[in-house]
C-alpha cells in the first residue's frame, strides 16, 4: 500500500477521520505533516489527546495554523516538506449547526479549500485529496447513491459549501491541471469520534440514563461506515490520482475534461436507525429512553452509497459492520472516559 518514506500532509489532523489517517499513515512508515487550529467547535482536549498520540510517532510534525487567516506560514512549511500528497480533512462539520452559525461554514468550509487549491497549485502537489460528503446528494431519492448523479438539490448549508468545494476543485483541476480526487464520506463513526455525532451522543446518554433524541420518529437509516476502514481506503489514494492509469470502469466517476475524480466511500450497507440504537442497547447492556422527533431541518431519510468504483480503483472498500464498529467505539468511550 504505502512505501516507507512517503511525505504526507494532513489538515484537521487532530480531528475524527484526520487522525485515524495520519496514524494510519504513520504506523506504515509514512511522515506526516499535521495542520489544524483547534477549533473550539468541540472539546479540544479530545483534539489534544488524538495530537498526543500522533506525537508519540518521530515522523509526525504538528502545526497549529489556520487555514483561512495563516496561509503564509502554511505554504511556507509545505514547501520545506516537500510532501507527494496532501488530504484536506480540515472542515467545519455538522448539519444542524450550519442552521445556526453559517457563516463558519462560508470561511472554514468554501475559503479555507479555495487556499488549499491555492496550496497544492503553487507547490504543484502530486495529489490532492479532499473531503466531501454524502450530504451533497440532498433531495435524490434513487438509491444508491452513485457518483454520475445529479447533484444539485442539497438541503442544509453544510452541504451547500461542500459542493461548492468540490466545483471549485474541478476548476482547478481543469486550469491548473492540479490532479484532485474528492471522496464523499457517508456517516463515519468509531473510536475517537466527535462528540455532536449520533453514536457518542446515544453511548453517553444511555450510560448516563439521560433520553436520546431520535428524529423523523426513528423512521431514518444511513449507510454508518467505520473510521478505520476509511482511513485504510484513503491509504490506497496516494498514487492513484486521476492522472494515472485506473480501471475503465472508475472513468465514470472521472471528469472528461479535468484530472478529477469523485468517489464514494461508504460502506454500501444501509442501517436503520432504531437498529443502530439496538446495536449500542446490546454493547453497554442498558435499554435506550427515547424521545421521538420530527425530521429536523436540512436533514434526510436516507443515505446508502455505491462504493464500486472506490472497489474498482484500489481493491478494497469500507465492510465492518454496525455491530463490530460499535462494540470499537463503547469499548473506547468506557476507556477514555473510565466509565
Amino acid at each position: 500500500m504505502i512505501n516507507h518514506g512517503k511525505k504526507v500532509v494532513i489538515t484537521g489532523s487532530a480531528g475524527f477521520i484526520g487522525f485515524h489517517l495520519s496514524k494510519m499513515l504513520l504506523e506504515s512508515g509514512a511522515e506526516v505533516l499535521g495542520i489544524d487550529c483547534l477549533s473550539e467547535y468541540y472539546d479540544v482536549n479530545l483534539k489534544n489527546a488524538r495530537i498526543k498520540i500522533l506525537k508519540s510517532f518521530s515522523k509526525f510534525k504538528f502545526l497549529k495554523l489556520d487555514l483561512v487567516s495563516e496561509m503564509d506560514a502554511v505554504l511556507s512549511e509545505a514547501e520545506a516538506f516537500s510532501p507527494g500528497a496532501i488530504f484536506h480533512l480540515a472542515a467545519q462539520a455538522g448539519v444542524r449547526h450550519s442552521i445556526d452559525v453559517p457563516e463558519a461554514y462560508l470561511s472554514n468550509n468554501i475559503v479555507a479549500t479555495f487556499n488549499v487549491l491555492e496550496l497544492g497549485r503553487k507547490i504543484k502537489i502530486k495529489h490532492l485529496i479532499i473531503a466531501s460528503t454524502s450530504s451533497v446528494y440532498g433531495a435524490n431519492t434513487d438509491m444508491p447513491f452513485c457518483e454520475e448523479q445529479a447533484t444539485d438539490t442539497q438541503l442544509s448549508f453544510y452541504a451547500a459549501t461542500k459542493k461548492s468545494c468540490e466545483s471549485m476543485a474541478h476548476a482547478y483541476a481543469n486550469i491548473y491541471g492540479l490532479p484532485v480526487t474528492m471522496c464523499r464520506f457517508f456517516t463515519v463513526y468509531g473510536p475517537w469520534g466527535r462528540p455532536d455525532m449520533a453514536l457518542f451522543k446515544f453511548t453517553k446518554n444511555i450510560i448516563n440514563g439521560v433520553p436520546i433524541e431520535v428524529y423523523n420518529h426513528g423512521d431514518m437509516s444511513r449507510d454508518f461506515t467505520y473510521v478505520s476502514d476509511v482511513a485504510s481506503s484513503l491509504m490506497r489514494l496516494i498514487d492513484l490520482s486521476p492522472l494515472t492509469t485506473s480501471p475503465a470502469q472508475t472513468d465514470r466517476t472521472k471528469s472528461p475534461v479535468a484530472p478529477y475524480r469523485v468517489l464514494n466511500v461508504g460502506n454500501s450497507q444501509p442501517t436503520g436507525l432504531l437498529s443502530f440504537i439496538g446495536a449500542i442497547e446490546s454493547e453497554v447492556g442498558i435499554k435506550a429512553q427515547m424521545k421521538f422527533l420530527d425530521m429536523q431541518p436540512g436533514d434526510v431519510p436516507s443515505t446508502f452509497a455505491d462504493a464500486s468504483a472506490l472497489y474498482e480503483l484500489t481493491g478494497s472498500k469500507p465492510s465492518t459492520s454496525v455491530a463490530a464498529g460499535v462494540k470499537e467505539f463503547v469499548n473506547w468511550f468506557r476507556e477514555y472516559y473510565e466509565v
